[in-house]
């Protein structure tokens, strides 16, 4: 539907978690391919309008600011916006933060100026989704969501297609770790961690994508949340690994979440990780009261660490919430 007529668009673009990625070596010809899970919260909240000049205020308004001068030059319309950011994704935290903030802005852009561009098109655009898809589709549809990773040769600009999106099941909660005094890899930085991996191994690609494709997505379908969480676990263990050397030796970039995680885990919950780079770690739990309850023993076997927060939070099934206010002056 072309929002042309509005004067304002406010958004409200969900956090994704980042399971992992299946292949980084790409032996069968395309690298990547991973799943990840879309959330209820936090979330980046962005109202675009149009106005006498151009203005960005709130958390990562420079960000955003570069997100419409890109959008707007691309469409070649010289309308001024004004953006005002009531809430933004904690930077470089594992959760997807520039792609929600660069697809809310974005998307606001272009359908303020009565242009017909998609959520894929506007990632391309600003450079989002160059190894995955998850934050995009998040954006687009959220739920629980695999992609086709990229090819090894050849054109890569556009992001990884879209194989399967299954909704997170009703009753499943996430329970997240945040570490406030650190930060993930991103930017330059990550591209440098990634290109310096070590070799990803063939046989080990083979067992992660088998692990997925028949026992965490038949898990995921049919509601078996110890079955899922037992793969996820399995994965997000062997790519720890993977990554310890550019985590600096350990599995989770955050040595407090991962004593964290561990305590959950030892509660007899399988599925746990990190997110990305982190720092934010995860439990997958299959029903709110007990979430609830772990997340109350965390906050109380953790109180002296003030770096850490906890939240229990449900998935998005539904995508970024799109809001328009007003009518164009005519």
């Amino acid at each position: 539907m072309s929002a042309s007529g509005d004067a304002a668009l406010t958004i409200r673009a969900p956090a994704r978690l980042h399971l992992g990625f299946l292949d980084l070596g790409g032996a069968l010809g395309r690298r990547f391919g991973s799943l990840g899970i879309t959330l209820d919260r936090p979330v980046t909240t962005v109202t675009v309008a149009r106005a006498e000049s151009d203005s960005a205020t709130g958390p990562d308004a420079q960000r955003a600011a570069w997100a419409r001068n890109c959008v707007r030059a691309a469409l070649g319309v010289a309308t001024p916006f004004a953006i005002t950011i009531d809430s933004a994704l904690p930077p470089h935290g594992g959760l997807g933060s520039g792609t929600q903030l660069g697809l809310a802005v974005g998307v606001a852009v272009a359908r303020l100026s009565g242009q017909d561009l998609d959520a894929r098109a506007v990632a391309t655009l600003l450079g989002r989704g160059l190894r995955s898809a998850i934050g995009l589709e998040a954006f687009t549809q959220g739920g629980v969501i695999l992609d086709g990773g990229k090819p090894t040769a050849g054109p890569r600009l556009a992001p990884p297609p879209l194989l399967s999106r299954l909704p997170l099941p009703p009753s499943w909660r996430v329970i997240l770790a945040f570490d406030a005094s650190r930060e993930g890899l991103s930017g330059d930085v990550e591209t440098r961690a990634m290109a310096e991996l070590p070799p990803f191994p063939a046989a080990l690609a083979a067992h992660l994508c088998h692990l997925m494709l028949l026992k965490a997505l038949p898990a995921l379908a049919e509601d078996d949340v110890m079955a899922f969480g037992s793969a996820i676990g399995e994965w997000q263990r062997a790519l720890g690994d993977h990554y310890a050397v550019a985590q600096g030796g350990g599995r989770f970039c955050s040595p407090d979440v991962a004593e964290a995680i561990a305590f959950v885990e030892s509660q007899g919950v399988p599925g746990v990780g990190q997110s990305s780079w982190g720092p934010t770690g995860f439990a997958i739990v299959g029903q709110p009261a007990q979430a609830e309850a772990l997340v109350q023993a965390l906050r109380q076997r953790f109180a002296s660490s003030t770096n850490l927060s906890f939240d229990c939070v449900a998935g998005n099934n539904r995508g970024a919430e799109i809001q328009a206010h007003g009518a164009r002056p005519i």
